[in-house]
């Protein structure tokens, strides 16, 4: 089938490798700002409870507090000090000139006490934002507030000594964007010196090694260009950066190793360059069709899930593989009919290499798994089925600790914040009532109602307070809170930010704040947001016929968490069941495609058990930067590791069925093709697989611990595919089939002679 197209790509090579370069430059200028149109929070494609609530805030407050940055700030005296008044008062001015801030709230304005730390050297502002501007990713304010702050702070008079930082969703987004975009950066100076040194010891040859490098850094370029042009029309996750980045490294220098080793293979049986290239598409190109086919298939199920993190995933997963694909079996070819024995260059270089490659080690391994086949699933089985025992103890949620960058200024904010007892403020759960048209949440008939549950919230020792408008001034029994509110009118002449921010111009939509104790995890808050959802349904008496909807940072991750895990199993099963069609298709085999399925499931199995071992029990942990257990695994974390991986790990299972199947057809004799296929391809699969692990261990130290537990899983799955998966079961299990291996395309089975 890929006859002719090959024939046509080779005759002309020029112009493929013109056209390949003009659209690398075409797209690198965009892949290189790329980060500045990615988005950290996601974006639903359906609407659930904690949207609801959230476009409630926005539509009945004048002025709502839906979203909002904290400034710290930090004095050598105490807040009442006019030093520190004058900052103060100078922070506030600075932010309420900004056109993107609707107000400011602070100790000075509020007379909260909970906005000051005990020693009262520490405050917090804040700043509550626009509703119209807060969600334009590409015009991110953050940046623009920090300067104008510490532009007033040396101007100022003694303000030398305050520390002002800025945290909150928008601050902690800015720099997640940022630093996973550094990430990247130092993942590839990682990865890229000593991918290539790898590539060199497989080659034994500095051009040969160079090749696989171009085509992943191609890949990854354009796959990343059409991205930021994607962003203009889909919310893009920043984890697209980080997927596209080692994925696009990985595969792409995984087929371009196949491409080169089989090019040399066909150079050395004394073909010209050009018919070399011409057969190492035949050959090496089917497989890589074959192969990336079924990692497009991972990306491609992504897009079923709700959730704009996965789904951009998807999208930037599948143009980078794509991308490689199309590179692989054209650009590089190509390059290759061109460059024919030059590829050797510098040749000083193989001869001391040679041995690396000698097929005798492998070929005593063949024979002892052709000998052996029990014993080797017996010990195989038994370290998959060890390695995965942690997984019966895997907790989804939000990472106890590590989950924003801790040297960030906004993580360093939001620490300052804990330390002052006010880390829950930037996290708070969000209940909106609204009542029935023409009525007021101040009447003597939904007050109560208001203080039931704001009573019943209070109650949880999760909560360190309840804000509202039942909660104003604190301690007031029904009857006294009905004579407060006798004259709204004045309450809110009195109040007026906090009535603002609290309840709506016509009374009926009023908002309560449920703060967190800062001893509660992340996980923890989403048990907080359960547990009001909880008292919500069971009814509040007094607020009968309210629509009562809960929001906010803690509900929205419930909701995430909830739709991700009902449709993960869908996302699996149409992963396994594409992929079991097409390898079927691929080898005219049942067993074949059951097998891959079944060990892949396997891998991935030990893959998050090791997985929780590391990051939700912390041992080891230390290694990757972590300052303690995370007690959990973010939800999005398993649907991208197995979306990802599955495809990942079947492209070793295609280049060694791919040769089994050549030597078989030619002979007949499944043991004898099993032994030389193994033989054959275990080399290429091992220098694959140590680059593959080597890029995506680099991104398991990264800053942000999103990006490490998908480096650390991806390089876990790789790994113990390459490994167990298919160095032992795989050979073993087929020695085991014999000619069953083939069925239905060989029809009778015969003795292996």
């Amino acid at each position: 089938m890929l006859a002719l197209p090959a024939k046509t790509l080779i005759r002309y090579r020029g112009w493929v490798i013109a056209a390949w370069a003009a659209l690398a430059l075409l797209f690198a200028p965009k892949a290189a700002r790329v980060h500045d149109v990615l988005t950290v929070r996601g974006a639903y494609t359906r609407v659930n409870e904690s949207t609801r609530a959230t476009q409630l805030i926005k539509q009945a407050f004048p002025r709502p507090i839906a979203d909002y940055l904290a400034i710290v700030v930090r004095g050598p005296v105490r807040w009442t000090n006019p030093r520190f008044e004058a900052v103060i008062d100078s922070l506030t001015a600075v932010a309420a000139r900004k056109p993107y801030v609707t107000q400011v709230i602070s100790l000075r304005t509020l007379g909260d006490s909970s906005f000051v730390s005990k020693d009262r050297r520490t405050t917090v502002l804040v700043a509550a934002l626009a509703p119209e501007r807060n969600d334009d990713i590409s015009k991110n304010f953050v940046p623009d507030l920090r300067h104008s702050i510490r532009d007033m702070l040396t101007r100022l008079p003694a303000a030398a000594e305050f520390d002002v930082k800025i945290t909150g969703n928008q601050a902690l987004d800015y720099d997640v964007r940022t630093i996973s975009a550094e990430d990247t950066r130092r993942g590839e100076a990682r990865a890229l010196p000593l991918t290539l040194a790898v590539l060199v010891l497989a080659f034994g040859a500095l051009v040969a090694a160079t090749l696989p490098v171009i085509v992943g850094i191609v890949a990854i370029t354009i796959a990343l260009g059409v991205v930021a042009v994607a962003a203009q029309y889909e919310p893009m996750s920043v984890f697209v950066l980080n997927i596209t980045t080692m994925v696009g490294l990985g595969v792409g220098i995984d087929y371009s190793l196949l491409v080169v080793t089989r090019f040399r293979e066909e150079l050395n049986r004394g073909l010209s360059p050009t018919d070399a290239a011409i057969r190492t598409i035949q050959t090496a190109g089917a497989a890589v069709i074959t192969s990336g086919v079924t990692v497009v298939v991972g990306f491609a199920a992504l897009f079923t899930t709700p959730l704009s993190e996965t789904r951009s995933v998807g999208i930037g997963g599948l143009l980078v593989v794509a991308t490689a694909v199309l590179l692989a079996v054209s650009f590089l070819p190509a390059v290759l009919a061109v460059l024919g024995r030059d590829i050797d260059r510098p040749r000083w270089l193989a001869r001391p290499l040679a041995r690396i490659h000698a097929p005798s080690g492998w070929e005593r391994w063949a024979r002892w798994l052709n000998h052996r086949p029990w014993r080797a699933i017996a010990i195989g089985g038994a370290a998959i089925g060890l390695l995965t025992v942690p997984l019966t103890q895997i907790r989804i949620g939000l990472p106890a600790a590590n989950w924003f960058p801790p040297k960030s200024e906004s993580g360093m904010a939001l620490a300052a914040l804990r330390a002052m007892g006010a880390g829950g403020v930037i996290y708070p759960t969000r209940i909106v009532v609204q009542l029935p048209e023409g009525e007021s949440a101040l009447s003597g008939r939904r007050l109560p109602g208001l203080k039931a549950l704001t009573d019943s919230l209070r109650k949880d020792p999760r909560v360190r307070d309840v804000r509202g408008v039942a909660s104003l001034r604190r301690n007031l029994s029904t009857l006294q809170l009905a004579l407060f509110y006798s004259d709204p009118a004045a309450v809110r002449v009195r109040y007026p930010e906090f009535f603002n921010a609290y309840l709506s111009d016509d009374n009926r939509t009023t908002l309560i704040d449920v703060i967190p104790a800062d001893t509660v995890t992340l996980t923890g808050l989403m048990d907080v947001a359960r547990h009001a959802r909880h008292i919500a349904a069971g009814g509040v008496r007094g607020l009968q016929g309210a629509d009562v909807l809960v929001g906010g940072f803690a509900a929205t991750n419930v909701d995430v968490q909830h739709d991700l895990l009902t449709r993960f199993p869908g996302v699996v099963a149409m992963i396994l069941g594409i992929t079991a069609v097409m390898l079927f298709a691929a080898f005219r085999s049942l067993l074949v495609p059951l097998k891959a399925v079944l060990l892949n499931c396997l891998s991935v199995s030990a893959t998050f058990g090791v997985t929780v071992f590391v990051f939700q029990h912390g041992y080891g942990g230390a290694a990757f930067g972590l300052e303690g257990p995370t007690g959990a695994i973010w939800a999005v974390v398993p649907v991208l590791v197995f979306a990802t991986v599955f495809g990942l790990s079947m492209d070793y299972e295609v280049f060694l069925l791919t040769r089994v199947k050549e030597v078989f057809d030619k002979t007949g004799r499944n043991d004898h093709a099993t032994m030389e296929g193994l033989s054959a391809t275990a080399s290429t699969i091992t220098f694959a697989a140590a680059i593959m692990v080597l890029v995506f261990g680099a991104f398991a130290f990264a800053q942000v611990l999103a990006v490490q537990l998908l480096g650390f899983g991806l390089a876990m799955a790789v790994l113990l595919d390459a490994t167990l998966i298919r160095m032992v079961l795989v050979p073993a299990i087929m020695h085991i089939a014999g000619r069953w291996n083939w069925w239905p395309g060989v029809r009778a089975p015969k003795s292996d002679g």
